[in-house]
């Protein structure tokens, strides 16, 4: 791939840009784009061209696509620990699904390069002190100080680099054995032997007389242990993304380099903004975030602009509605891309419409409101004859209490024990494997 991309992709300069840092140091920044211009891409033409098929192959039905990690990664979690015990929830999740769906799995970890977050204020003020919000390690610091949240743009060389290493590893864990379906499966296996999660003992059972019906038929499992993992994340940050862009050498076609898929937050979706227009240049699988007020003549907007051609596989609709409103808002808009005729490929958020704040302050999700919202999204999608293509999820690997409720009961009490998130609560391991056999019944239902 060439360094640089050509001016064309440079089409969001101009363009209305929210949720965008202010910069003291004008000359800094520019320095930092052009350094990141310099540097080698994170991921490759070719694998984001197999995504595009896979996604293609999820909005047919003919695979389904699991999405999850951290709300905002961290630079302080981005431990070799950390990062495995994430790919291994998503493996964990992704065997369970592959079974109850009967298709392949398509796994995409909001991991290696998910640093910056839009927030709904620009401003934070704590004891008559105003400074500017936290919005991501690839920006400032979480720390309230004036110094610690003043945007850095050398955050973003950071940002790069912890990506970087981060994508090394998942290959390491990917491609050297560490997911091989007979050690994922014994980890599913120790997850159902608790009590708390006895209801899933059987469809385990089940998965444990196909694994060993494989085994005698003489499939090869040192093929099995192996598997593709593909990174993604909010493509929020304009220069940032603006200096990873490259040109395909072999088919001259733009990529954005920092990620195999990309996304466009509820906050950033201007039709006519930066955030969509620089999407619009490249060739990447993209998504775009659709809370309750969209109209079906937003989603025909944004398929105008990202996908005007409908090809398969290039535009996924993430829904974000909250479980109370999701059987009423998104039939009208699934029926009119159905009549369209253009293919999306429909995945589902059940996290970022189901926030609240506790009695004791804290920010949490309920997890029976978020598996009320998978379950509209599987709903609306059946009555309709529409394909239900995926599962998008905010989850760590990690025993946080962030989230309440599931099979061991986390209460208000208990969120207080380990909440460590630093923006949005995020499903614990347990809870992120309790949610993947709950889809993978409805999946097979």
């Amino acid at each position: 791939m060439s360094d640089l991309a050509p001016l064309p992709a440079r089409a969001w300069r101009g363009r209305p840009a929210a949720q965008q840092p202010v910069y003291p140091d004008a000359a800094e920044l520019a320095a930092v784009v052009a350094d990141l211009r310099t540097r080698p891409p994170l991921v490759f033409a070719g694998e984001v061209d197999a995504l595009r098929e896979l996604m293609a192959a999820a909005s047919a039905g003919e695979a389904f696509v699991l999405m999850g990690g951290d709300c905002a990664e961290s630079f302080s979690d981005n431990t070799a620990d950390n990062i495995r015990l994430k790919v291994q929830t998503i493996l964990q999740m992704a065997a369970v699904l592959t079974y109850g769906a009967s298709t392949p799995v398509v796994k995409v970890g909001r991991m290696a390069g998910q640093y910056a977050k839009p927030r709904s204020a620009d401003t934070e003020t704590r004891g008559g002190v105003t400074l500017p919000s936290f919005r991501g390690d690839s920006v400032n610091s979480h720390e309230f100080s004036p110094q610690a949240r003043t945007p850095d743009p050398r955050r973003m060389l950071d940002a790069y680099l912890r990506s970087g290493t981060t994508l090394n590893l998942i290959r390491a864990f990917t491609m050297g054995g560490y997911a091989d379906l007979r050690e994922v499966h014994s980890w599913n296996r120790g997850f159902t032997a608790n009590p708390a999660y006895s209801r899933f003992e059987a469809f385990a059972e089940e998965i444990d007389r196909a694994m060993r019906f494989m085994e005698a038929a003489g499939v090869d499992f040192e093929a099995l242990r192996q598997v593709d993992f593909y990174a993604a994340h909010e493509a929020l940050l304009l220069e940032y993304e603006d200096a990873m862009i490259r040109r395909d050498s072999r088919s001259g076609r733009l990529y954005d380099t920092s990620a195999h898929f990309l996304w466009v937050g509820e906050r950033t979706r201007d039709v006519d903004g930066a955030h969509v227009a620089i999407l619009q240049g490249v060739h990447n699988p993209v998504g775009v975030k659709i809370g309750p007020g969209t109209s079906p003549e937003d989603v025909f907007s944004l398929m105008d602009r990202l996908n005007p051609h409908g090809e398969p596989g290039r535009l996924s609709l993430i829904t974000r509605m909250g479980a109370d409103r999701i059987r009423h808002v998104l039939p009208a808009l699934v029926e009119a891309v159905q009549a369209d005729g253009r293919p999306v490929t429909w995945i589902t958020d059940p996290m970022h419409g189901n926030t609240v704040t506790a009695e004791n302050g804290y920010k949490t999700r309920d997890f029976e409101t978020v598996m009320d919202e998978v379950r509209g999204f599987f709903e609306v999608h059946q009555a309709l004859g529409t394909v239900p293509g995926g599962v998008h999820v905010e989850l760590t690997g990690d025993d946080v209490t962030e989230v309440r409720g599931g099979g061991e009961r986390i209460g208000t009490a208990t969120l207080e024990e380990r909440y460590e998130t630093l923006v949005d609560p995020r499903l614990n391991h347990q809870q992120s494997l309790e949610i993947a056999f709950e889809v993978a019944e409805m999946l097979r239902s």
